[in-house]
């Protein structure tokens, strides 16, 4: 069986593998929706779920994308203070899931730096077990 260095070896520059890569972060914070009649109109909790999701080729040497530490170290160095135990109307006028996805895509788009050789594809936001917002880069 070829390995993937095997592979670059036979066919120098034209075996360019990409991958989807992951992390998974959760947080507890509460929100009202001020612009929705209905009881999500009164403050309320959930257990947030928020993943990010990367491309970018996979690194023929450590065979990854993107060390799994590094989104989260990037969560938890920028935006986990933000949401965390927090109230999510302090940070978002009308914190919907749509508005929250949207807003992570935007702050990780203008943060992660060229340092990084990933782009971030997509912010899933779960705001039960089973509902979820997702925002797409393009």
């Amino acid at each position: 069986m070829k390995t993937r260095q095997d592979l670059e070896q036979l066919y120098p520059g034209v075996y360019k593998a990409r991958a989807t890569v992951v992390r998974r972060v959760e947080f507890d914070a509460a929100h009202f929706l001020p612009n929705y009649e209905g009881k999500c109109k009164n403050l309320h909790g959930h257990h947030w779920v928020v993943e990010l999701g990367v491309e970018g080729e996979i690194d023929p040497k450590t065979g990854m994308v993107v060390d799994f530490s590094e989104l989260k170290a990037f969560w938890e160095d920028n935006l986990e203070g933000k949401f965390d135990h927090r109230l999510l109307n302090d940070t978002l006028v009308n914190p919907t899931a749509e508005n929250l996805a949207y807003y992570i895509l935007s702050f990780c788009l203008c943060n992660i730096t060229s340092t990084y050789s990933f782009t971030l594809a997509f912010v899933r936001v779960w705001e039960t077990t089973n509902s979820y917002c997702e925002v797409r880069s393009s």
